[in-house]
């Protein structure tokens, strides 16, 4: 792991604590250690970046970073940053484009989600993978689909455990899930399906607490009160309305004072003053949410918005307020019609996932039939197309082609001696050890048999030479394989590329003539190179 990579996992949680600014400038200063252009730096960095935005209620600028993310994403070809940066795009552009209808595009926020779930999944690098999934639940949160955003957070939280002192605080993904319920309840709550509601708050404490057990690092100070405060919040409308209305005051307290995200706070507030007002202090409930409506940001979320409303018309209406019941039932008929879009929202979701299933099952069956079933290399089919789009694209006549045929040595020796089992063996082995030798952008295919073929850029031929010798001596260097390699080479342009198979196949029988283990380039003055 490298440790730019474990740097970004400490700074994002960092900015999720009250130091957006420091943190932001400490990830511009690495963005641009690569070339002194922002753009230039690591994907991982410009999530930094992207989430000090986040935190600080900037989706615009949130937006424009995770553009930048994606670009330097898809430039390491790291899928699980493309799906941070997909996921991050999307909820921001959602959370930014809500207050404007006309103006919002679920289907595209919801075909970037399930795109870069897609991705996520893809992604090895422990770090990246991790944050790829909570970026994809919380983009499935943001769109209160909360049935899709609980198995990311679940599978970030078991990855964080197997990943222990490695992969960013477990305990920050527990605290999404016990925040997620809490929300989950506020909603249910508004279409007064009070028992369900219930449920949400009793799975929000079993989160919070283990989160507040499981904190460590430099700020598991912070996390541990932010877990108290909302295991406190789970409680208020159950068992303990009086110890929750304490506690909800000294952990709000400390956080307010310690800069945290505003979100975390906001949607305690309605829990609080449903304790006070449970534990026979009204009044001081009242005024809770009369100080929360009046502090609400422009930008709020809807559910905290309503449920914060809501609450202090449910609270006047309990002291007598007429116009506070005609409120409620405005607001509940309002809610019931958003819960609807809320169903709707997540059946279009769960379509799109089985069409993003459909599609990869496809893909997965295209790359199968261009795949070596023996040895997991591309095949003779993949080669001969491989061919055919060079020699059809646009700059086929500007642009050289290396074509390397390779013979194995000796390889009737292993099957008649060991068998056929050990000859499998060994051509595994041999694939392995040809394209552990080429780039990102150059093919290793088996033929058939013991023959194999690679086509790499052909515009430095020393770098050629470099590849095909290092071929030889990988091959060679299998331990207890006696086979060796014969390797010819020729370059051309791609629309040339069958003239060049024949001399490479020449060039490839001459090595075999000169007894093998060895390579030599057919080129101009047909110079020979052994390696």
């Amino acid at each position: 792991m490298r440790e730019i990579t474990r740097e970004a996992a400490r700074l994002l949680e960092r900015a999720m604590t009250g130091e957006a600014a420091a943190v932001r400038e400490r990830a511009e200063t690495v963005l641009r250690s690569a070339s002194g252009d922002l753009a230039d730096g690591p994907a991982c960095m410009h999530f930094v970046r992207s989430v000090t935005f986040i935190a600080q209620a900037e989706p615009t600028r949130a937006i424009e970073a995770a553009e930048l993310m994606l670009a330097a994403a898809e430039r390491e070809g790291s899928a699980g940053w493309q799906a941070c940066a997909l996921a991050t795009r999307a909820w921001q552009l959602h959370r930014r484009d809500k207050m404007s209808p006309a103006e919002s595009d679920i289907d595209r926020v919801l075909r970037d989600l399930v795109t870069a779930e897609s991705l996520a999944a893809e992604e090895r690098e422990p770090i990246a993978a991790l944050n790829s999934l909570v970026a994809v639940a919380i983009g499935y949160w943001e769109l209160r689909l909360y049935e899709l955003a609980e198995p990311q957070f679940r599978m970030a939280y078991e990855m964080s455990r197997a990943e222990d002192g490695q992969n960013g605080n477990r305990a920050m993904w527990l605290l999404n899930l016990a925040e997620m319920h809490l929300g989950w309840a506020l909603e249910l709550y508004q279409i007064s399906h009070v028992e369900e509601a219930e449920e949400h708050t009793a799975e929000a404490e079993r989160y919070a607490v283990r989160a507040a057990e499981e904190v460590s690092g430099d700020d598991a100070a912070a996390w541990r009160e932010n877990a108290l405060l909302y295991a406190a919040c789970s409680r208020a409308d159950r068992h303990d309305p009086v110890g929750a209305a304490a506690d909800i005051e000294i952990y709000l307290a400390r956080l307010v004072a310690r800069g945290f995200m505003p979100d975390a706070l906001t949607i305690s507030k309605p829990f609080y003053a449903v304790a006070l007002s449970r534990s026979g202090r009204p009044e001081e409930a009242l005024q809770v949410m009369a100080d929360a409506v009046r502090d609400l940001p422009v930008d709020a979320d809807w559910l905290v918005l309503a449920s914060t409303h809501r609450t202090r018309a449910v609270l006047m209406a309990q002291l007598g307020s007429e116009d506070a019941r005609a409120t409620l039932a405005y607001g509940d008929a309002l809610a019931a019609a958003l819960w609807r879009q809320r169903l709707n929202t997540l059946h279009a979701a769960r379509s799109l996932h089985d069409l993003e299933a459909l599609r990869l099952q496809h893909e997965q069956m295209a790359r199968a039939a261009d795949l070596d079933a023996l040895t997991g290399i591309a095949n003779r089919r993949a080669f001969d197309h491989a061919l055919e789009d060079a020699g059809s694209s646009p700059d086929a006549g500007r642009r050289r082609i290396a074509v390397l045929l390779i013979d194995t040595d000796r390889f009737k020796q292993i099957n008649d001696t060991y068998g056929h089992a050990a000859g499998d063996t060994a051509l595994r082995a041999i694939a392995t050890a040809l394209n552990a030798q080429a780039g990102p952008g150059d093919l290793v295919a088996r033929l058939g048999g013991d023959e194999f073929a690679a086509l790499l850029d052909g515009s430095d031929q020393a770098a050629i030479v470099d590849v095909a010798v290092r071929m030889v001596r990988a091959v060679r260097a299998i331990p207890d394989c006696p086979a060796t390699v014969s390797i010819g080479i020729a370059v051309a342009p791609a629309d040339e590329l069958p003239a060049a198979l024949e001399r490479a196949d020449e060039a490839m029988y001459a090595v075999k003539r000169a007894g093998g283990d060895g390579m030599q380039l057919c080129d101009d003055d047909e110079a020979a190179l052994a390696a």
